[in-house]
C-alpha cells in the first residue's frame, strides 16, 4: 500500500514538471507571423504598441493661411513605444505605406480645399497594431504660375449635373442685414430651382414664387479657395428682366477680421437696370473712415449671350475687360488707396443673383424668372 501510494505521488510530480516545461519552452521565439494580434499557435507573447503620438505639418501653415500656401504639402511624424515600423493612409480610399522610420510626406493634387482622414498605424512585433485618426484641411491653389498670368492654375468649369462643388464653394442663405445692405428683396436658398450644374453650366436662378416672394442663390469660397492676383476669366451669360442684379465679385479674406469696405472689394462685373450696360468697381477704405470707390461701365448689348468678363490683377493694377477689350483701370498702390491697401491681399469669389434693392431697380411686375449662367471660372498667374 506504502509502495502504490509512493508510486502515486512520483507519477503527479513527473506530471506537473512536464507541464511546467511545455508552458515556459518556446515563448521568445519573436513576432508570430499573423496579424490583429494572433499568436499563431505557438503561444508567444503578444506585444502591443502603445503610446502613439502624430505630428502634422502643412506647408506655410500659419493664422494668415491656416490650411497651408496653395502647396498641398504636408509632413508627418509618428513615435510610439514598442513599435517596430509605422503605416500611413490619405484618405478613406487611398492606400497603406509603411516604413520604420515614422517619417512620411504627401502632396495633394486636387485645387481648392480637401478635407479627408489621415490613418497612423503603429505595428509591434507581434505585428499587433494600434492607430491614430486625423481630420486635415488641405488647399491646392495649382501648379504655380509664371508671375505673368498666363499660366492657367486653377479653375472650375461646373462640369456634369447636380450639386456645386462642396470642396470650392458654399452656399450663403437668407436675406442678410437689410437686404444684404442693398434693401434687396430676394430671400437666398441652396434649392435646386434656384442653384444648379446642368450640361456643364452652373445656372443661378432668380424665381417669383407662387407667395410673391422672390428666392434666388448666392455662393462664395472663402476659407475655401483664396488667392492674391491672377488674371481671372469667367464665361457668362447674363439676365435680361428688369430687376434683376447679376454679380461676379469678390471680397477681402479679412472680411471677417476688418470688416467692410476695409477688406477690400472687387466687382469684376455687374449688370444694374440698363440691361445694355456692364460695371466693374473697386471699393477700399480710405483714411478718413470713408469708403473710397472708383469704377467704370461699358456697353454690352447682347449680355443675354455668352460673353467672358475678366480682370488682369497684379500687385500694383487692376484691370477690366469685356471679351478682352479692356474698359477699366486702376492703380491699387497710389496713395489714394492707403493706408489699408486692401488690393495686395487675399480674396474670395462671390456669384450672385440678387433682385431689386438700390441698384437692381424697379422689378417687372410681370416678372416670373430669369437666369445668370457660368460656363466656367478661369485663374491664370
Amino acid at each position: 500500500m506504502k509502495n502504490n501510494s509512493l508510486l502515486s505521488i512520483l507519477s503527479i510530480l513527473f506530471s506537473l514538471s512536464a507541464l511546467t516545461f511545455s508552458c515556459s519552452s518556446g515563448g521568445d521565439s519573436g513576432s508570430s507571423g499573423g496579424g490583429g494580434g494572433n499568436n499563431g499557435g505557438g503561444g508567444s507573447q503578444q506585444v502591443i504598441p502603445s503610446n502613439l503620438v502624430v505630428n502634422v505639418t502643412i506647408e506655410g501653415q500659419d493664422d494668415q493661411n491656416p490650411n497651408g500656401d496653395g502647396s498641398g504639402q504636408f509632413s508627418v511624424t509618428a513615435t510610439a513605444t514598442n513599435t517596430v515600423r509605422y503605416g500611413f493612409k490619405v484618405g478613406n480610399s487611398g492606400t497603406e505605406t509603411q516604413n520604420t522610420t515614422g517619417l512620411f510626406s504627401h502632396t495633394v493634387t486636387d485645387l481648392g480645399t480637401n478635407q479627408f482622414p489621415l490613418y497612423v498605424y503603429a505595428y509591434s512585433s507581434t505585428d499587433d497594431r494600434i492607430s491614430k485618426i486625423t481630420n486635415l484641411t488641405v488647399y491646392v491653389l495649382g501648379s504655380g504660375g509664371s508671375g505673368d498670368n498666363d499660366v492657367l492654375v486653377w479653375s472650375d468649369e461646373f462640369d456634369g449635373n447636380g450639386v456645386i462643388n462642396p470642396n470650392i464653394w458654399t452656399y450663403e442663405l437668407g436675406n442678410g442685414s437689410d437686404g444684404w445692405g442693398n434693401q434687396e428683396v430676394q430671400n437666398y436658398t441652396s434649392s435646386s430651382s434656384n442653384i444648379k450644374k446642368e450640361g456643364g453650366v452652373l445656372k443661378i436662378t432668380a424665381i417669383k414664387e407662387s407667395n410673391g416672394a422672390y428666392t434666388s442663390a448666392r455662393i462664395k469660397t472663402q476659407d475655401k479657395f483664396e488667392f492674391k492676383y491672377g488674371l481671372i476669366e469667367i464665361r457668362a451669360k447674363l439676365p435680361s428682366a428688369q430687376g434683376t442684379w447679376p454679380a461676379l465679385w469678390m471680397l477681402g479674406a479679412n472680411f471677417p477680421e476688418v470688416g467692410w469696405p476695409q477688406c477690400g472689394e472687387i466687382d469684376i462685373m455687374e449688370q444694374f437696370e440698363d440691361k445694355n450696360r456692364v460695371k466693374s468697381t473697386l471699393h477700399w477704405k480710405l483714411s478718413d473712415g470713408e469708403r473710397g470707390e472708383y469704377g467704370l461701365e461699358t456697353a454690352n448689348n447682347t449680355s443675354s449671350d455668352w460673353h467672358i468678363y475678366s480682370i488682369d490683377w497684379t500687385p500694383t493694377s487692376i484691370k477690366s475687360y469685356l471679351d478682352g477689350v479692356e474698359y477699366f483701370s486702376m492703380n491699387t498702390v497710389d496713395s489714394g488707396v492707403g493706408p489699408y491697401f486692401p488690393f495686395n491681399e487675399n480674396f474670395f469669389l462671390i456669384f450672385n443673383l440678387a433682385m431689386g434693392g438700390t441698384l437692381g431697380g424697379e422689378i417687372d411686375p410681370n416678372f416670373t424668372q430669369d437666369v445668370m449662367e457660368v460656363d466656367y471660372i478661369r485663374l491664370y498667374q
